[in-house]
């Protein structure tokens, strides 16, 4: 599921070599933390958090149904959470 975020994230961030993912697995969810510079974070969240929603349907539609749930939250480097997952548990 990581190369599935990596390849949506990768389609609209520029400067892709500074991006970075730290992923977290708990007892019921698999957080997937993506790290962007400033330049990129409208980017890839889009207008109105518009792609990073739609990311995030894509990643709930490609879990199988008996696994862990995955929870996926964009941030800047360096930076407060931005935009993070509203369901997350």
């Amino acid at each position: 599921m990581l190369d599935l975020i990596k390849y949506i994230v990768e389609q609209f961030a520029e400067d892709k070599a500074r991006v970075e993912y730290e992923v977290k697995e708990k007892e019921r969810v698999i957080e997937v933390t993506v790290l962007l510079s400033s330049s990129d974070m409208g980017k890839v969240i889009g207008k109105q958090g518009k792609i990073a929603k739609a990311m995030r349907t894509i990643v709930r539609a490609a879990t199988p149904a008996d696994s862990k749930k995955y929870v996926v939250e964009i941030r800047e480097k360096n930076g407060d959470a931005v935009d993070n997952d509203a369901d997350a548990e």
